[in-house]
């Protein structure tokens, strides 16, 4: 997975292997974000206590804990938990679960591990959100319920809203629709985990209450640009200032409010007419004030890590946007335009341009791929719309290792990439079109593989002139 030390030389095109500097830059970025490694710089042992970093690093909170819970859940659950795991005494451990995606599933000795869905949840994930649940009703006051979250722990612990007053218990299949409707129709990660926290057991801060009068306290590899709190896994442990209005008007916007599954509906409404509470009405609670929580690996991050190492490699860097979000074709144009006018002005080469986000696709076709591989293959075709002069060389990749339902992290395209493509007897302009990138990508030998990374903070694009 790993570049060599030297550029080394392209043998198609007699050129250093720029495919291989983008790749190391952005391998640079999830190495930033490696679980075992920011586990150990927050959690620590001293004199026989545990002590758990804030962000402020003078900042510790200890306490003579009789045992620790650890709930560990996200692509990077298995790997926080095994450094947890060696920190901990194991006379001090109770209860304690991980739940992640298959991909990256892994036994751990005298731990609850269980796989589940990842992006679409299923009933392995329900069997897991009720084994959380259960552990975290168990806890005891003197007792630590350590979280651990990382990206995707949305998906892989979905625990649907039982409402008492109508006596309607939202369906695993209920979720499933009301996610695909919003991810396909263009909708924000934000907005989308406001309609989670609204239909779910444990997000909005419901694992906190479930855990009262534990102490609790959350380390956190943040996939959410801004590492809102309350957004990161939908906010299982802190308190949610939406409200079940808001959650409808998202729902409305983007034209599913009709569509979404009648139990939702109906949960929502009761929400918006006081039959449900509002999960702000919580924040007040002394319950609230055992918590605890640091970010401890993020996209900003990852994104300054690929940023040092692109200054090893190439002349002059910059970053062009350290939150990109919207349209992936769209912000793909804008690139393309701002490459062309980067190429005109600097003479001194090459030149690394990084960003660092997560954007959206609106589905219009039925074909195959990822928010990445839908940026990259718009690139292509946008920089050759404006008849760059200057070879380039583009890398856009999830720090998971996979790119929406595919078995790619991305691609890497540079301006032999369509005419690769179109060898192939393929129009790229049509393929994308019908979202079918991956495809695209497969025949101009553009696709980036990884595997599965252990670690999840969000997407990287490195874009080199040479």
């Amino acid at each position: 997975m790993s570049g060599h030390s030297s550029m080394g030389n392209d043998p198609e095109i007699g050129l250093p292997n720029y495919k291989n500097i983008v790749r190391r830059i952005f391998l640079s970025g999830i190495a930033a974000a490696n679980p075992e490694k920011s586990i150990k710089n927050f959690l620590s042992k001293k004199n026989g206590k545990i002590l758990v970093r804030f962000n402020d690093k003078k900042k510790y909170r200890s306490a003579n804990w009789k045992k620790i819970i650890i709930i560990s859940f996200g692509k990077a659950a298995v790997s926080m938990a095994m450094a947890a795991k060696k920190i901990i005494p194991k006379s001090k451990l109770k209860d304690s679960i991980v739940v992640t995606n298959y991909e990256n599933y892994k036994k751990i000795p005298n731990f609850s591990v269980f796989g589940a869905g990842h992006p679409w949840p299923d009933k392995n994930g329900v069997k897991a959100s009720q084994a959380v649940l259960k552990a975290v009703k168990n806890a005891q006051k003197k007792e630590l319920v350590l979280v651990l979250i990382s990206g995707g722990g949305s998906a892989l612990l979905p625990a649907p809203l039982y409402n008492a007053r109508s006596n309607i218990r939202i369906t695993l299949t209920d979720k499933i629709r009301v996610t695909k409707l919003l991810l396909e129709s263009g909708a924000t990660i934000n907005e989308i985990n406001i309609i989670r926290k609204k239909i779910s057991m444990i997000k909005g801060g419901k694992l906190t209450l479930s855990s009262h009068p534990a102490d609790l306290h959350a380390l956190i590899l943040s996939d959410v640009l801004g590492d809102d709190l309350s957004s990161i896994a939908s906010g299982p442990t802190v308190p949610d200032k939406t409200k079940h209005r808001d959650a409808k008007k998202i729902l409305q916007k983007y034209n599913i409010w009709k569509n979404a599954p009648k139990r939702i509906i109906s949960c929502i409404e009761d929400g918006c007419n006081g039959y449900i509470p509002e999960n702000y009405n919580y924040s007040n609670s002394p319950i609230f004030k055992n918590i605890g929580s640091a970010i401890i690996g993020s996209n900003a991050i990852s994104l300054l890590a690929a940023k040092s190492m692109a200054r090893k490699n190439v002349k002059h860097v910059e970053i062009w946007d350290k939150s990109l979000t919207g349209e992936a074709s769209i912000q793909a144009g804008k690139l393309a335009k701002h490459l062309k006018s980067k190429s005109e002005q600097i003479k001194k080469y090459p030149i690394a341009i990084l960003a660092g986000g997560e954007m959206t696709v609106t589905i219009k076709g039925n074909g195959k791929g990822g928010r990445n591989q839908e940026f990259a293959l718009a690139f292509a075709l946008a920089a050759d719309k404006l008849k760059i002069q200057k070879d380039w060389t583009l890398l856009s990749g999830g720090t998971d290792g996979r790119d929406g339902p595919t078995d790619a992290a991305g691609a890497i395209v540079d301006n032999f990439t369509l005419q690769k493509i179109k060898d192939r007897g393929l129009d790229p302009k049509q393929l994308l079109r019908n979202n079918n990138s991956y495809k695209a990508l497969k025949a101009g030998n553009a696709l980036l593989s990884t595997g599965a990374t252990g670690t999840n903070v969000a997407d990287l694009q490195i874009l080199l002139i040479h």
